[in-house]
Protein backbone atom coordinates (compact mmCIF):
# COMPACT_ATOMS: atom_id res chain seq x y z
CA UNK A 1 0.00 0.00 0.00
CA UNK A 2 1.24 3.49 -0.93
CA UNK A 3 1.74 5.80 2.11
CA UNK A 4 1.27 9.54 1.97
CA UNK A 5 4.44 11.58 1.80
CA UNK A 6 3.21 14.74 3.56
CA UNK A 7 3.53 15.60 7.27
CA UNK A 8 0.84 13.81 9.33
CA UNK A 9 -2.04 15.94 10.62
CA UNK A 10 -2.95 16.07 14.37
CA UNK A 11 -5.91 13.75 13.78
CA UNK A 12 -3.59 11.21 12.19
CA UNK A 13 -0.87 11.39 14.89
CA UNK A 14 -1.34 8.49 17.42
CA UNK A 15 -1.88 9.51 21.15
CA UNK A 16 0.26 7.93 23.87
CA UNK A 17 -2.55 5.94 25.57
CA UNK A 18 -4.44 5.09 22.34
CA UNK A 19 -4.01 1.55 20.98
CA UNK A 20 -3.03 1.24 17.33
CA UNK A 21 -5.97 1.45 14.92
CA UNK A 22 -4.70 -1.54 12.99
CA UNK A 23 -5.46 -3.98 15.88
CA UNK A 24 -9.13 -3.61 16.91
CA UNK A 25 -9.82 -5.86 19.92
CA UNK A 26 -13.21 -7.08 18.61
CA UNK A 27 -11.91 -8.27 15.29
CA UNK A 28 -12.22 -11.95 14.56
CA UNK A 29 -10.36 -13.88 11.87
CA UNK A 30 -12.24 -14.17 8.54
CA UNK A 31 -13.86 -17.37 7.47
CA UNK A 32 -12.01 -19.58 5.02
CA UNK A 33 -14.34 -18.76 2.12
CA UNK A 34 -14.91 -15.10 2.98
CA UNK A 35 -13.48 -12.54 0.51
CA UNK A 36 -10.29 -10.82 1.61
CA UNK A 37 -10.91 -7.13 2.30
CA UNK A 38 -8.41 -4.61 0.97
CA UNK A 39 -5.96 -3.24 3.49
CA UNK A 40 -6.90 0.33 2.55
CA UNK A 41 -10.49 -0.21 3.67
CA UNK A 42 -9.37 -1.37 7.15
CA UNK A 43 -6.88 1.46 7.53
CA UNK A 44 -9.36 4.22 6.76
CA UNK A 45 -11.21 5.06 10.00
CA UNK A 46 -13.93 7.17 8.36
CA UNK A 47 -15.11 8.41 4.96
CA UNK A 48 -13.79 11.88 5.78
CA UNK A 49 -10.25 10.63 6.28
CA UNK A 50 -10.50 8.58 3.06
CA UNK A 51 -11.50 11.72 1.17
CA UNK A 52 -8.40 13.49 2.46
CA UNK A 53 -6.04 11.24 0.48
CA UNK A 54 -5.63 13.68 -2.49
CA UNK A 55 -3.92 16.22 -0.25
CA UNK A 56 -0.54 14.66 -1.00
CA UNK A 57 2.62 15.95 -2.55
CA UNK A 58 1.43 14.68 -6.02
CA UNK A 59 -0.78 17.44 -7.51
CA UNK A 60 -3.61 16.41 -9.91
CA UNK A 61 -3.32 17.13 -13.63
CA UNK A 62 -4.69 20.49 -14.69
CA UNK A 63 -7.64 20.53 -17.18
CA UNK A 64 -5.40 22.00 -19.86
CA UNK A 65 -2.87 19.18 -19.44
CA UNK A 66 -5.61 16.55 -19.52
CA UNK A 67 -7.05 18.03 -22.74
CA UNK A 68 -3.61 18.11 -24.37
CA UNK A 69 -2.97 14.46 -23.45
CA UNK A 70 -6.36 13.38 -24.79
CA UNK A 71 -5.75 15.07 -28.14
CA UNK A 72 -2.21 13.71 -28.64
CA UNK A 73 -3.09 11.02 -31.28
CA UNK A 74 -5.05 13.56 -33.35
CA UNK A 75 -2.07 15.89 -33.36
CA UNK A 76 0.13 13.11 -34.77
CA UNK A 77 -2.31 12.47 -37.66
CA UNK A 78 -2.60 16.17 -38.43
CA UNK A 79 1.18 16.52 -38.34
CA UNK A 80 1.54 13.72 -40.92
CA UNK A 81 -1.07 15.38 -43.15
CA UNK A 82 0.64 18.73 -42.73
CA UNK A 83 3.98 17.17 -43.67
CA UNK A 84 2.49 15.78 -46.90
CA UNK A 85 0.97 19.18 -47.60
CA UNK A 86 4.29 20.96 -47.10
CA UNK A 87 6.03 18.44 -49.34
CA UNK A 88 3.44 19.09 -52.06
CA UNK A 89 3.84 22.87 -51.77
CA UNK A 90 7.63 22.55 -51.83
CA UNK A 91 7.50 20.33 -54.93
CA UNK A 92 5.29 22.86 -56.74
CA UNK A 93 7.65 25.68 -55.79
CA UNK A 94 10.61 23.77 -57.23
CA UNK A 95 8.56 22.92 -60.34
CA UNK A 96 7.84 26.61 -60.93
CA UNK A 97 11.55 27.44 -60.69
CA UNK A 98 12.56 24.60 -63.01
CA UNK A 99 9.94 25.66 -65.58
CA UNK A 100 11.13 29.26 -65.37
CA UNK A 101 14.71 28.10 -65.98
CA UNK A 102 13.66 26.05 -69.01
CA UNK A 103 12.15 29.03 -70.81
CA UNK A 104 10.43 28.07 -74.07
CA UNK A 105 11.19 24.38 -73.54
CA UNK A 106 8.01 23.80 -71.52
CA UNK A 107 7.20 20.24 -72.65
CA UNK A 108 9.57 17.53 -71.45
CA UNK A 109 9.73 13.99 -72.76
CA UNK A 110 11.12 11.06 -70.76
CA UNK A 111 14.72 10.24 -71.64
CA UNK A 112 18.03 9.67 -69.81
CA UNK A 113 19.17 13.18 -70.76
CA UNK A 114 15.97 14.71 -69.39
CA UNK A 115 16.31 12.77 -66.12
CA UNK A 116 19.90 13.98 -65.70
CA UNK A 117 18.96 17.59 -66.43
CA UNK A 118 16.03 17.47 -63.98
CA UNK A 119 18.22 15.90 -61.28
CA UNK A 120 20.78 18.71 -61.60
CA UNK A 121 18.20 21.50 -61.52
CA UNK A 122 16.28 19.85 -58.71
CA UNK A 123 19.42 19.62 -56.58
CA UNK A 124 20.20 23.28 -57.25
CA UNK A 125 16.74 24.59 -56.35
CA UNK A 126 16.40 22.20 -53.40
CA UNK A 127 19.56 23.69 -51.84
CA UNK A 128 18.16 27.18 -52.41
CA UNK A 129 14.95 26.21 -50.58
CA UNK A 130 16.99 25.95 -47.34
CA UNK A 131 15.10 22.92 -45.97
CA UNK A 132 16.42 19.73 -44.42
CA UNK A 133 14.82 16.42 -45.35
CA UNK A 134 15.85 12.82 -44.90
CA UNK A 135 17.32 11.01 -47.90
CA UNK A 136 14.07 9.09 -48.31
CA UNK A 137 12.00 12.28 -48.39
CA UNK A 138 14.41 13.92 -50.83
CA UNK A 139 13.91 11.01 -53.24
CA UNK A 140 10.15 11.27 -52.73
CA UNK A 141 10.28 15.02 -53.39
CA UNK A 142 12.20 14.48 -56.64
CA UNK A 143 9.61 11.93 -57.79
CA UNK A 144 6.83 14.43 -57.00
CA UNK A 145 8.63 17.09 -59.05
CA UNK A 146 9.18 14.67 -61.93
CA UNK A 147 5.52 13.55 -61.90
CA UNK A 148 4.43 17.19 -61.94
CA UNK A 149 6.62 18.01 -64.94
CA UNK A 150 6.19 14.87 -67.06
CA UNK A 151 3.27 12.96 -65.55
CA UNK A 152 -0.15 13.71 -64.14
CA UNK A 153 0.86 15.29 -60.84
CA UNK A 154 -0.19 13.67 -57.55
CA UNK A 155 -2.35 11.15 -59.44
CA UNK A 156 0.67 9.59 -61.13
CA UNK A 157 1.55 7.37 -58.17
CA UNK A 158 -2.01 5.99 -58.24
CA UNK A 159 -1.89 5.43 -62.01
CA UNK A 160 1.42 3.59 -61.63
CA UNK A 161 -0.02 1.17 -59.07
CA UNK A 162 -1.18 -1.95 -60.99
CA UNK A 163 -3.58 -2.94 -58.18
CA UNK A 164 -5.63 0.26 -58.57
CA UNK A 165 -8.32 -0.01 -61.25
CA UNK A 166 -10.07 3.36 -60.88
CA UNK A 167 -9.15 6.85 -59.67
CA UNK A 168 -11.87 9.32 -58.66
CA UNK A 169 -10.87 12.92 -57.89
CA UNK A 170 -13.67 14.74 -56.02
CA UNK A 171 -12.07 18.17 -55.84
CA UNK A 172 -8.50 18.89 -54.75
CA UNK A 173 -8.71 17.42 -51.23
CA UNK A 174 -10.47 14.10 -51.83
CA UNK A 175 -9.26 11.29 -54.08
CA UNK A 176 -10.92 7.88 -53.95
CA UNK A 177 -9.52 4.75 -55.55
CA UNK A 178 -10.86 1.31 -56.41
CA UNK A 179 -8.43 -1.40 -55.38
CA UNK A 180 -9.20 -5.11 -55.70
CA UNK A 181 -12.87 -4.31 -56.22
CA UNK A 182 -13.19 -2.11 -53.11
CA UNK A 183 -13.49 1.69 -53.09
CA UNK A 184 -11.55 3.60 -50.42
CA UNK A 185 -10.22 7.08 -49.72
CA UNK A 186 -6.54 7.66 -50.51
CA UNK A 187 -4.18 10.04 -48.72
CA UNK A 188 -3.23 11.79 -51.98
CA UNK A 189 -4.38 15.39 -52.52
CA UNK A 190 -3.93 18.28 -54.92
CA UNK A 191 -2.82 21.75 -53.85
CA UNK A 192 -5.85 23.65 -55.18
CA UNK A 193 -8.60 23.76 -57.81
CA UNK A 194 -6.13 25.38 -60.20
CA UNK A 195 -3.75 22.46 -59.71
CA UNK A 196 -6.49 19.98 -60.73
CA UNK A 197 -7.42 22.12 -63.76
CA UNK A 198 -3.78 22.13 -64.84
CA UNK A 199 -3.70 18.32 -64.85
CA UNK A 200 -7.02 18.15 -66.75
CA UNK A 201 -5.56 20.44 -69.39
CA UNK A 202 -2.49 18.24 -69.65
CA UNK A 203 -4.70 15.20 -70.28
CA UNK A 204 -6.96 16.71 -72.96
CA UNK A 205 -4.51 19.03 -74.78
CA UNK A 206 -2.86 16.28 -76.91
CA UNK A 207 -6.33 15.14 -78.01
CA UNK A 208 -7.36 18.57 -79.27
CA UNK A 209 -10.23 18.79 -76.78
CA UNK A 210 -11.25 21.62 -74.51
CA UNK A 211 -13.07 22.25 -71.25
CA UNK A 212 -14.14 25.63 -69.87
CA UNK A 213 -17.04 27.30 -68.09
CA UNK A 214 -19.01 27.42 -71.32
CA UNK A 215 -18.68 23.65 -71.84
CA UNK A 216 -17.47 22.19 -68.51
CA UNK A 217 -17.48 18.47 -69.43
CA UNK A 218 -15.05 16.42 -71.47
CA UNK A 219 -14.30 12.77 -72.27
CA UNK A 220 -10.73 11.82 -73.01
CA UNK A 221 -8.18 9.04 -72.64
CA UNK A 222 -4.68 8.64 -71.29
CA UNK A 223 -1.80 7.52 -73.53
CA UNK A 224 -2.26 3.93 -72.31
CA UNK A 225 -5.96 3.96 -73.32
CA UNK A 226 -7.41 4.53 -69.83
CA UNK A 227 -10.78 6.28 -70.03
CA UNK A 228 -11.06 9.78 -68.53
CA UNK A 229 -14.06 11.96 -67.74
CA UNK A 230 -13.65 15.45 -66.32
CA UNK A 231 -16.20 18.03 -65.21
CA UNK A 232 -15.39 21.42 -63.75
CA UNK A 233 -17.27 24.30 -62.07
CA UNK A 234 -19.90 25.63 -62.33
CA UNK A 235 -21.36 22.15 -62.92
CA UNK A 236 -19.01 20.49 -60.42
CA UNK A 237 -19.94 22.25 -57.20
CA UNK A 238 -17.12 20.93 -54.98
CA UNK A 239 -14.33 21.61 -57.45
CA UNK A 240 -12.93 20.00 -60.62
CA UNK A 241 -13.73 16.28 -60.77
CA UNK A 242 -11.80 13.59 -62.65
CA UNK A 243 -12.81 9.95 -63.09
CA UNK A 244 -10.25 7.59 -64.61
CA UNK A 245 -11.02 3.99 -65.53
CA UNK A 246 -7.58 2.43 -65.82
CA UNK A 247 -6.64 -0.12 -68.44
CA UNK A 248 -4.37 -3.00 -67.62
CA UNK A 249 -0.90 -2.52 -69.07
CA UNK A 250 -0.97 -6.18 -70.07
CA UNK A 251 -3.73 -7.00 -72.53
CA UNK A 252 -6.06 -9.52 -70.92
CA UNK A 253 -6.93 -12.70 -72.79
CA UNK A 254 -9.64 -15.27 -72.23
CA UNK A 255 -7.07 -17.32 -70.28
CA UNK A 256 -6.73 -14.47 -67.79
CA UNK A 257 -10.50 -14.28 -67.37
CA UNK A 258 -10.60 -18.04 -66.72
CA UNK A 259 -7.82 -17.66 -64.14
CA UNK A 260 -9.72 -14.80 -62.44
CA UNK A 261 -12.88 -16.91 -62.35
CA UNK A 262 -14.79 -14.55 -64.65
CA UNK A 263 -15.62 -17.39 -67.04
CA UNK A 264 -15.06 -21.13 -67.39
CA UNK A 265 -13.17 -22.98 -70.11
CA UNK A 266 -16.48 -24.25 -71.49
CA UNK A 267 -17.80 -20.68 -71.73
CA UNK A 268 -14.62 -19.52 -73.48
CA UNK A 269 -14.79 -22.35 -76.02
CA UNK A 270 -18.45 -21.62 -76.69
CA UNK A 271 -17.90 -17.85 -77.12
CA UNK A 272 -14.92 -18.44 -79.42
CA UNK A 273 -17.10 -20.64 -81.64
CA UNK A 274 -19.84 -17.97 -81.68
CA UNK A 275 -17.46 -15.15 -82.67
CA UNK A 276 -15.70 -17.18 -85.36
CA UNK A 277 -19.10 -18.27 -86.70
CA UNK A 278 -20.09 -14.60 -87.15
CA UNK A 279 -22.90 -14.41 -84.62
CA UNK A 280 -24.01 -10.93 -83.59
CA UNK A 281 -23.25 -10.49 -79.89
CA UNK A 282 -24.32 -7.83 -77.37
CA UNK A 283 -22.38 -7.51 -74.11
CA UNK A 284 -24.60 -6.06 -71.37
CA UNK A 285 -23.75 -4.98 -67.83
CA UNK A 286 -23.72 -2.21 -65.29
CA UNK A 287 -21.14 0.53 -64.80
CA UNK A 288 -17.74 -0.89 -63.90
CA UNK A 289 -18.81 -4.48 -64.51
CA UNK A 290 -16.09 -5.18 -67.10
CA UNK A 291 -18.05 -4.84 -70.37
CA UNK A 292 -15.21 -3.23 -72.32
CA UNK A 293 -12.68 -5.78 -71.06
CA UNK A 294 -14.92 -8.62 -72.18
CA UNK A 295 -15.55 -6.91 -75.53
CA UNK A 296 -11.77 -6.72 -76.01
CA UNK A 297 -11.43 -10.44 -75.30
CA UNK A 298 -14.28 -11.38 -77.66
CA UNK A 299 -12.93 -9.10 -80.40
CA UNK A 300 -9.63 -10.93 -80.32
CA UNK A 301 -11.44 -14.15 -81.28
CA UNK A 302 -12.11 -12.56 -84.71
CA UNK A 303 -10.00 -14.22 -87.43
CA UNK A 304 -6.97 -12.21 -88.59
CA UNK A 305 -8.19 -11.96 -92.18
CA UNK A 306 -11.36 -9.99 -91.36
CA UNK A 307 -11.54 -6.21 -91.83
CA UNK A 308 -12.70 -4.69 -88.53
CA UNK A 309 -14.07 -1.19 -88.02
CA UNK A 310 -14.25 -0.05 -84.38
CA UNK A 311 -16.44 2.91 -83.39
CA UNK A 312 -16.12 4.54 -79.97
CA UNK A 313 -16.80 7.74 -78.06
CA UNK A 314 -13.30 7.56 -76.62
CA UNK A 315 -10.92 4.99 -78.10
CA UNK A 316 -10.48 2.18 -75.59
CA UNK A 317 -10.50 -1.06 -77.53
CA UNK A 318 -7.14 -2.77 -77.94
CA UNK A 319 -7.43 -5.29 -80.74
CA UNK A 320 -4.35 -7.32 -81.52
CA UNK A 321 -5.44 -7.71 -85.14
CA UNK A 322 -3.68 -6.64 -88.36
CA UNK A 323 -6.66 -5.15 -90.27
CA UNK A 324 -8.38 -2.69 -87.93
CA UNK A 325 -9.79 0.78 -88.70
CA UNK A 326 -10.40 2.78 -85.54
CA UNK A 327 -13.00 5.57 -85.55
CA UNK A 328 -13.68 7.99 -82.71
CA UNK A 329 -16.54 10.44 -82.19
CA UNK A 330 -15.71 14.15 -82.22
CA UNK A 331 -17.25 16.75 -79.90
CA UNK A 332 -18.51 20.06 -81.22
CA UNK A 333 -16.21 23.03 -81.73
CA UNK A 334 -16.46 26.25 -79.72
CA UNK A 335 -19.16 27.62 -82.03
CA UNK A 336 -21.21 24.43 -81.64
CA UNK A 337 -20.47 23.07 -85.11
CA UNK A 338 -18.37 20.15 -86.28
CA UNK A 339 -19.80 17.44 -84.01
CA UNK A 340 -19.47 13.87 -85.28
CA UNK A 341 -21.61 11.41 -83.32
CA UNK A 342 -21.43 7.65 -82.94
CA UNK A 343 -24.47 7.41 -85.22
CA UNK A 344 -22.68 9.37 -87.95
CA UNK A 345 -19.73 7.00 -87.72
CA UNK A 346 -21.94 3.88 -87.84
CA UNK A 347 -23.62 5.15 -91.01
CA UNK A 348 -20.24 6.03 -92.53
CA UNK A 349 -18.71 2.67 -91.60
CA UNK A 350 -21.22 0.86 -93.82
CA UNK A 351 -19.42 2.42 -96.81
CA UNK A 352 -16.00 1.21 -95.62
CA UNK A 353 -16.47 -2.44 -96.59
CA UNK A 354 -16.37 -3.75 -93.03
CA UNK A 355 -16.61 -7.47 -92.32
CA UNK A 356 -17.02 -6.79 -88.61
CA UNK A 357 -18.35 -3.66 -86.90
CA UNK A 358 -17.43 -3.28 -83.23
CA UNK A 359 -19.22 -0.44 -81.43
CA UNK A 360 -17.73 0.47 -78.05
CA UNK A 361 -21.12 1.29 -76.52
CA UNK A 362 -24.61 2.03 -77.77
CA UNK A 363 -26.24 4.90 -75.88
CA UNK A 364 -28.86 6.32 -78.24
CA UNK A 365 -30.19 6.39 -81.78
CA UNK A 366 -27.16 4.60 -83.22
CA UNK A 367 -28.72 1.38 -81.87
CA UNK A 368 -31.21 1.34 -84.76
CA UNK A 369 -28.39 1.79 -87.29
CA UNK A 370 -26.43 -1.00 -85.61
CA UNK A 371 -29.44 -3.35 -85.83
CA UNK A 372 -29.91 -2.50 -89.50
CA UNK A 373 -26.21 -3.17 -90.15
CA UNK A 374 -26.49 -6.56 -88.45
CA UNK A 375 -29.53 -7.35 -90.60
CA UNK A 376 -27.92 -6.29 -93.89
CA UNK A 377 -24.92 -8.56 -94.20
CA UNK A 378 -22.57 -7.33 -91.49
CA UNK A 379 -22.70 -10.51 -89.43
CA UNK A 380 -20.33 -10.96 -86.53
CA UNK A 381 -20.79 -7.45 -85.17
CA UNK A 382 -20.21 -6.72 -81.47
CA UNK A 383 -21.34 -3.96 -79.12
CA UNK A 384 -22.00 -3.20 -75.44
CA UNK A 385 -24.81 -1.46 -73.60
CA UNK A 386 -25.90 -0.76 -70.03
CA UNK A 387 -28.43 -3.26 -68.67
CA UNK A 388 -28.79 -5.40 -65.55
CA UNK A 389 -30.25 -8.54 -67.18
CA UNK A 390 -30.59 -9.95 -70.72
CA UNK A 391 -34.31 -9.10 -70.68
CA UNK A 392 -33.43 -5.53 -69.65
CA UNK A 393 -30.92 -5.42 -72.52
CA UNK A 394 -33.71 -6.13 -75.01
CA UNK A 395 -35.86 -3.39 -73.45
CA UNK A 396 -32.92 -0.97 -73.58
CA UNK A 397 -32.36 -1.67 -77.27
CA UNK A 398 -36.05 -0.98 -77.91
CA UNK A 399 -35.84 2.35 -76.05
CA UNK A 400 -32.61 3.47 -77.72
CA UNK A 401 -33.88 2.52 -81.19
CA UNK A 402 -36.88 4.80 -80.62
CA UNK A 403 -34.42 7.61 -79.77
CA UNK A 404 -33.31 7.62 -83.40
CA UNK A 405 -36.24 9.85 -84.37
CA UNK A 406 -37.71 7.27 -86.72
CA UNK A 407 -41.41 6.80 -86.01
CA UNK A 408 -41.34 2.99 -86.01
CA UNK A 409 -43.89 0.78 -84.25
CA UNK A 410 -42.56 -1.12 -81.23
CA UNK A 411 -43.39 -4.46 -82.86
CA UNK A 412 -41.15 -3.60 -85.82
CA UNK A 413 -38.25 -2.67 -83.52
CA UNK A 414 -38.66 -5.92 -81.55
CA UNK A 415 -38.65 -7.89 -84.80
CA UNK A 416 -35.42 -6.12 -85.79
CA UNK A 417 -33.82 -7.06 -82.45
CA UNK A 418 -34.96 -10.69 -82.66
CA UNK A 419 -33.60 -10.99 -86.19
CA UNK A 420 -30.33 -9.12 -85.68
CA UNK A 421 -29.02 -10.21 -82.25
CA UNK A 422 -27.99 -13.83 -81.73
CA UNK A 423 -26.46 -13.75 -78.26
CA UNK A 424 -26.52 -11.55 -75.14
CA UNK A 425 -23.60 -11.94 -72.72
CA UNK A 426 -24.38 -10.48 -69.29
CA UNK A 427 -21.41 -9.17 -67.30
CA UNK A 428 -21.91 -8.51 -63.57
CA UNK A 429 -19.92 -6.93 -60.75
CA UNK A 430 -20.79 -8.81 -57.56
CA UNK A 431 -21.12 -7.13 -54.16
CA UNK A 432 -17.65 -8.32 -53.08
CA UNK A 433 -16.03 -6.75 -56.15
CA UNK A 434 -15.71 -9.88 -58.32
CA UNK A 435 -16.52 -9.42 -62.01
CA UNK A 436 -18.07 -12.43 -63.71
CA UNK A 437 -20.16 -13.44 -66.71
CA UNK A 438 -23.51 -14.05 -65.02
CA UNK A 439 -25.46 -15.22 -68.07
CA UNK A 440 -25.03 -16.21 -71.71
CA UNK A 441 -28.46 -16.04 -73.35
CA UNK A 442 -29.62 -16.93 -76.86
CA UNK A 443 -32.11 -14.70 -78.68
CA UNK A 444 -34.33 -17.31 -80.32
CA UNK A 445 -36.81 -15.10 -82.15
CA UNK A 446 -40.34 -13.79 -81.67
CA UNK A 447 -43.32 -15.46 -80.07
CA UNK A 448 -46.31 -13.18 -80.53
CA UNK A 449 -45.10 -9.73 -79.48
CA UNK A 450 -42.37 -11.04 -77.18
CA UNK A 451 -38.68 -11.59 -77.90
CA UNK A 452 -37.90 -15.17 -76.80
CA UNK A 453 -34.72 -15.64 -74.74
CA UNK A 454 -33.08 -18.93 -73.68
CA UNK A 455 -30.26 -19.06 -71.13
CA UNK A 456 -27.31 -21.27 -72.11
CA UNK A 457 -24.95 -20.57 -69.16
CA UNK A 458 -25.79 -19.04 -65.79
CA UNK A 459 -24.21 -17.95 -62.51
CA UNK A 460 -25.33 -19.46 -59.21
CA UNK A 461 -24.43 -17.93 -55.83
CA UNK A 462 -23.72 -20.76 -53.36
CA UNK A 463 -22.90 -18.75 -50.26
CA UNK A 464 -20.28 -16.52 -48.68
CA UNK A 465 -16.92 -17.20 -47.03
CA UNK A 466 -15.92 -15.97 -43.58
CA UNK A 467 -13.98 -13.15 -45.30
CA UNK A 468 -17.15 -11.97 -47.05
CA UNK A 469 -16.25 -13.31 -50.50
CA UNK A 470 -19.13 -14.77 -52.48
CA UNK A 471 -18.95 -18.42 -53.54
CA UNK A 472 -20.25 -18.46 -57.11
CA UNK A 473 -20.49 -21.24 -59.68
CA UNK A 474 -20.70 -20.79 -63.45
CA UNK A 475 -22.55 -23.68 -65.03
CA UNK A 476 -24.43 -24.65 -68.21
CA UNK A 477 -28.20 -24.95 -68.11
CA UNK A 478 -28.32 -28.17 -70.13
CA UNK A 479 -29.89 -26.52 -73.20
CA UNK A 480 -28.34 -26.53 -76.65
CA UNK A 481 -28.75 -23.26 -78.60
CA UNK A 482 -30.84 -23.25 -81.75
CA UNK A 483 -27.93 -21.83 -83.76
CA UNK A 484 -25.86 -25.01 -83.16
CA UNK A 485 -26.22 -25.88 -86.86
CA UNK A 486 -24.66 -22.52 -87.77
CA UNK A 487 -21.71 -23.25 -85.48
CA UNK A 488 -21.26 -26.65 -87.09
CA UNK A 489 -21.41 -25.09 -90.57
CA UNK A 490 -18.35 -23.03 -89.61
CA UNK A 491 -16.49 -26.09 -88.35
CA UNK A 492 -17.31 -25.89 -84.63
CA UNK A 493 -18.82 -29.18 -83.47
CA UNK A 494 -18.93 -28.58 -79.73
CA UNK A 495 -19.04 -31.63 -77.42
CA UNK A 496 -22.23 -32.22 -75.39
CA UNK A 497 -20.30 -31.72 -72.14
CA UNK A 498 -20.01 -27.97 -72.85
CA UNK A 499 -23.78 -27.64 -72.52
CA UNK A 500 -24.01 -29.75 -69.38
CA UNK A 501 -24.65 -33.17 -70.93
CA UNK A 502 -22.90 -36.30 -69.72
CA UNK A 503 -23.40 -39.43 -71.83
CA UNK A 504 -26.53 -38.00 -73.34
CA UNK A 505 -28.15 -36.95 -70.07
CA UNK A 506 -28.31 -33.47 -68.49
CA UNK A 507 -25.88 -32.92 -65.65
CA UNK A 508 -27.65 -32.39 -62.31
Amino acid sequence: MLKRLGKPTPQETPQPNTPPAASPPAASPPAANAPVQPVAAAAAPSPKKSAAVPSTGLPPLSPATQEKAASAPTVEVETEAQTRRKMLELSLSIVDRIQASLGAQSELKPSPETDKMLQERFSHFYRQANVTLSNENVELLFKMVKDELMGFGPMQQLLDNPEISEVMVNGPNQIYIEQKGKVRLSDVTFASDEHVLKIIDRIIRPLGRRVDRKWPMVDARLPDGSRVNAIIPPCAIDGPTITIRKFSKNKLTYKDLIKFGSMTEEMAEFLRACVESKLNIVVAGGTGSGKTTLLNVLSNFIPDGDRIVTIEDSAELQLAKPHVVRLEAKPADIDGSGRVSIRDLVINSLRMRPERIVIGECRGGETLDMLQAMNTGHDGSLTTLHANTPRDAVARMETMAMMSGMDLPLDVIRAQIASAVDLIVQQTRLEDGQRKISSITEVQGMEGNTVVLQEIFKLEIKGKTSEGKLIAELKPTGVRPKFTTKLEAHGHKLPPSIFGFDVGRPRR
